[in-house]
């Protein structure tokens, strides 16, 4: 079998060149004239294997864009893509770049029958992983012409074109030759040994009619920057690897020979590197941990407060203050608030959900919910103790207030207001007043009222000064004015015999005897019974107890039935006087 670098006739090697350029272009389309260093250079055109390059072919091709690949081993392969024009000739120039370094040992060896100059791939079946061609390694008598490999197991393909002319798995041992009969498959294995004197040879060494290509296993390194991380945060990638073509990292995909990019796992994750070359696979692997967990706390400070509220009024509500934190966590909740920073702290003025009076005994919670992308949970919940009581405020109205007849007359003085009346007044007043300091919503109706005798529209108006009387005395008490209302009925809602009776019996500072006596009087009891203020709050609707004094030091007047006036032509003028006065 002859070396491609035996003197070939050139006629024969543009009949080889026609041949595997048929089918590529048609007559009256474009050439490309290539001019590559070294000149055993591989062509490949759109993917197919043509030949090997030289500065005297010429590629007939057709009009557009094309793809053209070169490669020889122990050089850095190129790509150019170049678009012809119809009729006329695209120089390529391209030099490839010698890879440095020997190859060591050990070493086996393949020889490759009748494979003519048919593209010899191993591994592969891209331009990365050629090797030679046939008619580089069919020769291994006076001039060698051999390729030479680490031991293991190879799968060679043998490409004409877009053809594969032979494809089958080799396994090379140390110092041993296998001969591969294209397109037979293995011929043989014999020892070799040349091999055992062999320590480091070049990837690529050509003489007269002979070549030695030594191909290299590929080498692999994969280390990560950071091993231990927390969910979110990341690491760096960094590898390097020679001699592979093909460099994939599980769970990254296909990378270049060298090079790093970051990660963010979201799990314990181990990449592997997995190097692929001519010469064989290398591996390489770095395993990072991922810290999924969640460290969180939530709690109130203090936890538990205080709350005493009088009617409307709060008078006690201690506040208190929610604090969080959660590491490792990319989404952080309160229930009561939605998202919330990581950290954080808010203070809390809270309400029992207990309104009606009684005592409060309360427990509310918060809970926090934090997650993470890698599937991170955590739940915290924090508890307040709310305790107190909610009292609805009193006010003792004690009795209504009583009038002498025909009083008052006018309202220049508070004369009508007897001491004994005036004492209920004040004590009153000094009530509501405190009252109000816990309902000041809260309202006096002050109610007037006159006995049956006189005319009605007489009455209406005695029950008037009555009641503003009553207003105005409350007032000087320190009463506001806008918490007092007055009323008139006049003689409209008199008392009844029978319900003054009634309130006789109810009467628990009269005696048995002194019963009988305002029994025997009855008439009379009634008509002043009728003569008064009565007092209503407004916030309960709770009156004043119609309780007559009769143990006052001014019963007397009180009781007297007097002379009321009377609307007719026979009340004298000096009458008349005095209710102007």
């Amino acid at each position: 079998m002859k070396s491609r670098f035996a003197l070939v006739p050139m006629a024969i090697s543009a009949v080889a060149l026609a041949v595997v350029t048929q089918g590529i272009a048609q007559t009256g389309d474009g050439k490309v004239a290539l001019h590559v260093t070294p000149k055993q250079a591989y062509v490949w055109v759109d993917g197919r294997a043509i030949s090997e390059a030289s500065k005297h072919h010429a590629l007939n091709l057709s009009v557009g864009d094309h793809k053209i690949e070169l490669a020889n081993y122990g050089y850095t392969p190129e790509t150019r893509n170049i678009t012809i024009t119809a009729g006329k000739t695209t120089d390529l120039d391209v030099t490839l770049q010698p890879v440095s370094g020997n190859v060591a040992g050990p070493f086996g060896a393949m020889t490759i029958e009748h494979a003519d100059r048919d593209a010899v791939l191993l591994n592969g079946k891209t331009p990365g992983f050629f090797v030679g061609h046939g008619d580089e390694f069919n020769n291994s008598f006076i001039w060698k012409q051999e390729l030479v490999v680490p031991p293991g197991t190879y799968q060679v393909t043998v490409q004409s074109g877009d053809k594969e002319a032979w494809s089958g798995p080799v396994a090379v041992t140390a110092n041993k030759r296998v001969v591969i009969d294209v397109p037979k498959g293995i011929r043989k294995t014999v020892d070799w040994s040349r091999g055992e004197k062999l320590t480091s040879i070049p990837r690529f060494t050509v003489g007269t009619a002979s070549a030695t290509v030594a191909v290299a296993k590929p080498t692999a390194q994969l280390s990560a920057t950071v091993a231990q991380l927390n969910c979110g945060d990341s690491s760096q990638l960094k590898w390097t690897s020679t001699d592979a073509p093909s460099v994939q990292i599980s769970n990254v995909g296909a990378v270049a020979p060298s090079g790093d990019q970051a990660i963010q796992p979201k799990q314990n994750t181990t990449y592997d590197l997995t190097a692929t070359g001519p010469g064989g696979t290398a591996t390489a692997n770095a395993t990072v941990n991922v810290n999924t967990a969640i460290s969180a706390n939530l709690q109130f400070s203090p936890a538990e407060i205080h709350y005493r509220r009088i009617g409307d009024k709060v008078v006690q509500n201690d506040g208190s203050a929610l604090s969080w934190s959660a590491s490792n966590a990319s989404s952080v909740s309160i229930d009561q608030f939605g998202a919330v920073d990581a950290n954080g702290n808010r203070p809390l003025q809270i309400v029992p959900k207990k309104t009606t009076p009684g005592t409060v005994d309360e427990t509310v919670s918060y809970t926090l919910t934090a997650t993470n992308a890698c599937g991170g949970t955590e739940t915290r919940t924090a508890a307040l103790h709310i305790v107190g009581e909610i009292k609805q405020p009193e006010l003792a109205l004690s009795r209504s207030v009583y009038f002498p007849t025909n009083r008052p007359r006018s309202l220049k003085t508070d004369a009508a207001l007897l001491p004994s009346e005036m004492d209920t007044l004040t004590t009153l007043a000094e009530a509501f007043k405190a009252y109000l300091a816990d309902v000041p919503n809260a309202h006096l109706v002050l109610g007037g009222h006159a006995d049956k005798r006189g005319p009605a529209s007489y009455n209406q108006k005695l029950s008037e000064r009555r009641s503003e009387l009553a207003k105005r005395f409350l007032v000087e008490q320190g009463v506001p004015e806008a918490s007092l209302d007055t009323q008139a009925y006049g003689k409209e809602q008199n008392l009844t015999v029978d319900q003054v009776k009634q309130l006789l019996e109810q009467n628990p500072n009269l005696s048995a005897e002194e019963r009988q006596k305002a029994l025997a009087r009855i008439q009379t009891i009634v008509l002043a019974n009728n003569r008064r203020v009565d007092i209503k709050l407004s916030t309960t609707g709770q009156e004043s107890a119609r309780l007559y004094p009769f143990n006052s030091s001014d019963y007397t007047a009180l009781v007297d039935r007097g002379k009321p006036l009377e609307a007719s032509p026979v009340v004298n003028a000096a009458e008349k006087e005095k209710v102007r006065n």
